[in-house]
């Protein structure tokens, strides 16, 4: 089947880029722009699928959000057009025919995935069963029980023999000192055969009761051992079901070389992640090279109602994952000329840096934007290295805390260990006052309030960080509203914790503040700068304790 689509808008005067896109960080092209601009038409009024994107009510439904990706190509007849995919699956498990297929189909009917599903269902069926049995339930209830009643009732027999033994000690103490030698030998020889008595009761009681729950627990041992057998079935066939999976996912790149995803992850103690393949980007890839159709670019953007743990917006516009789907894009775009990682690009070089308050042990300074606090994995310029660089005799650590690289503001630097320590006393106590100024992209609609979101770092898209209840480390921020602007709120926020883009996510989850900061490349939209600035801090100096307070006025 033909997945070529023409543009209907006129592209004749639009000039091809010179690369293909970086698909890990880039900013649509026109021609990628008009290919998205229509399939997001054809999106708001198709009848070819049924899927409940969160953009409308419906009732028993779960709404979920998907990516979708267009890929901009050349065919033979260098003609221009476009190619649309999705990711994952779609609710109803139909395969449009808009889309291009994916790089498996692990459905078709007979298919040793189908096949595999059942067995597994099979099996879960089988333990769900069993663990609902009215007898296995009534000797795991029973066992229990009797379980706790003998863990009690030798706890107090502990305590009794305990109460006796001490009993035992005192009556030898008062005979040693009232008794005769003959007397007192006959008493100690008493006591001694208490003591045999005590222990051999307790010895008893212990046998009595073991041999009282020995039946019960060898019946319920029936029980679990069956369980523990099938899901250890359970686990095999899923692991050979997923291994099997791996080896028929297969991709190709521009020479038409073909690696499936074991190889390409090719590490035997990592599988990789679940859905790897399942994204839009790969899919349309493969399917330009199995039809000799030349990539000219790209873009995928999020359609729906975000979810609940990462930042998805409707409408906008995302990079390819770094889990799932670098290692599989780094195969599959070999040998093709690529526009540069920005990524790599060091937008602080031509940049100084401010010093605002100096003295012997501390330093203030007022980062700019897209300046690192320290030094990354492959740009080394940042405040650390310049400062170091600067004062080459200081001592400890020099950073005391961090500021994101395309945060600016207000960033604490120390000379000594001794004041490092002390300063980072203070941050831990939360004894240190912070003020951020941001511009949403927005309206907000209350004037001040606290958001409590949980944070960790997302494993499949590292930096990204994700909420998670379960997991997450806490993270609470209040904010309030300065002004608003043209559509824009101009807000205060007041960090109280200091986790990894903690304003950031704050600020674009949809269960936050719903609204990205301007300029958020991670979460929001791409523009000239994040507008993000650390404008405010106070602190106790950390040899002399005097209070002191920094301001610097954001650039916009």
């Amino acid at each position: 089947m033909n997945y070529f689509q023409n543009f209907k808008a006129d592209i004749s005067k639009i000039e091809l880029p010179a690369k293909f896109t970086f698909p890990f960080y880039y900013q649509p092209h026109p021609l990628a722009k008009i290919a998205t601009k229509e399939l997001q038409e054809y999106l708001e009024n198709q009848t070819d699928f049924i899927h409940n994107f969160g953009l409308t009510e419906v009732e028993n439904e779960l709404p979920i959000g998907k990516m979708f990706g267009v890929l901009v190509v050349k065919n033979q007849q260098n003609e221009i057009g476009y190619l649309a995919a999705f990711s994952g699956k779609l609710a109803d498990k139909s395969l449009p025919k808009k889309f291009v297929p994916p790089v498996f189909n692990m459905r078709t009917e007979g298919s040793f995935y189908i096949k595999g599903e059942q067995e597994i269902d099979l099996i879960n069926e089988q333990l769900s069963i069993l663990k609902k049995d009215k007898s296995y339930l009534k000797l795991k209830k029973t066992v229990q029980k009797l379980s706790k009643k003998i863990e009690n009732d030798l706890m107090l027999e502990r305590k009794k023999m305990k109460l006796q033994k001490k009993d035992r000690k005192n009556r030898k103490t008062i005979g040693a000192s009232t008794l005769n030698e003959a007397d007192f030998t006959i008493l100690n020889q008493k006591l001694i055969q208490e003591s045999f008595n005590n222990q051999f009761y307790y010895k008893e009681l212990v046998e009595y009761y073991e041999d009282k729950i020995a039946k019960k627990i060898t019946e319920l041992a029936l029980f679990e051992d069956k369980i523990a057998s099938l899901k250890k079935e359970r686990k095999e066939k899923s692991n050979y079901l997923q291994q099997t999976l791996f080896s028929k996912y297969a991709f190709l790149n521009n020479k038409k070389e073909l690696r499936n995803l074991l190889d390409i992850f090719n590490n035997p103690n990592i599988k990789p992640p679940a859905g790897s393949g399942e994204c839009s980007a790969p899919k349309l890839l493969q399917h330009a090279f199995l039809n000799n159709l030349t990539p000219v670019c790209m873009a995928e953007f999020w359609w729906g109602i975000s979810p609940n743990t990462a930042i998805r917006k409707h409408k906008n516009f995302y990079p390819a994952c770094q889990g799932r789907c670098k290692p599989i894009l780094t195969h599959m775009l070999q040998g093709i000329k690529m526009d540069d990682n920005l990524l790599l690009e060091n937008l602080a070089e031509k940049q100084t840096l401010e010093i605002i308050y100096e003295d012997d042990v501390l330093l203030v300074v007022n980062k700019p934007t897209e300046f690192l606090s320290v030094p990354g994995k492959d740009i080394s310029d940042s405040v650390y290295t310049r400062i170091k660089e600067k004062y080459p005799n200081a001592t400890g650590p020099l950073i005391v805390h961090r500021l994101d690289m395309s945060t600016s503001g207000i960033l604490l630097l120390t000379k000594t260990k001794e004041a490092n320590k002390t300063l980072q006393s203070q941050f831990i106590n939360r004894t240190v006052k912070k003020r951020y100024v941001a511009l949403l992209d927005g309206n907000l609609t209350e004037e001040s309030g606290k958001i409590q979101l949980p944070l960790r770092v997302d494993l499949d898209d590292r930096p990204k960080q994700l909420v998670d209840f379960e997991f997450g480390k806490n993270a609470e921020t209040d904010w309030k509203i300065i002004k608003r602007e043209n559509g824009k709120t101009r807000v205060h926020f007041y960090p109280i914790t200091g986790r990894t883009h903690q304003l950031r996510v704050h600020a674009a989850h949809k269960n936050g503040l719903n609204t990205p900061i301007i300029g958020d490349d991670l979460y929001g939209k791409k523009e000239n700068r994040l507008h993000l600035h650390a404008e405010f801090i106070e602190f106790s100096h950390p040899t002399t304790y005097k209070k002191m307070r920094f301001t610097v006025a954001p650039d916009f």
